[in-house]
């Protein structure tokens, strides 16, 4: 996935805040849902572009669905950003 689809994912604050819940620990959706005056639909919406965006990770125990932060991904958007706030080229 690329870094506008990774950009576009985390523009919303919604899921933000789903990112900033999986940082602490891995969450169901159920437990994801209960933070959030949110239809269960609106919310599967927003794991679901999180895992297009692959900033998240679905890992299946038993009849529960976990989620969890990918951290890599996040690895490459700051070394994004590092580079982007870098030292200009010589030449230009």
């Amino acid at each position: 996935m690329g870094m506008s689809e990774t950009l576009k994912a985390i523009a919303d604050p919604v899921r933000r805040d789903i990112l900033e819940m999986l940082k602490i620990k891995k969450k169901s959706a159920g437990e994801i849902a209960e933070k959030f005056n949110l239809t269960g639909a609106t919310v599967s919406y927003h794991l679901s572009q999180l895992k297009k965006a692959n900033l998240i990770i679905e890992n299946k125990y038993k009849n529960f669905i976990y989620y969890e932060l990918n951290v890599s991904v996040f690895e490459d958007v700051l070394t994004w950003i590092y580079r982007l706030g870098g030292k200009k080229d010589e030449k230009n």
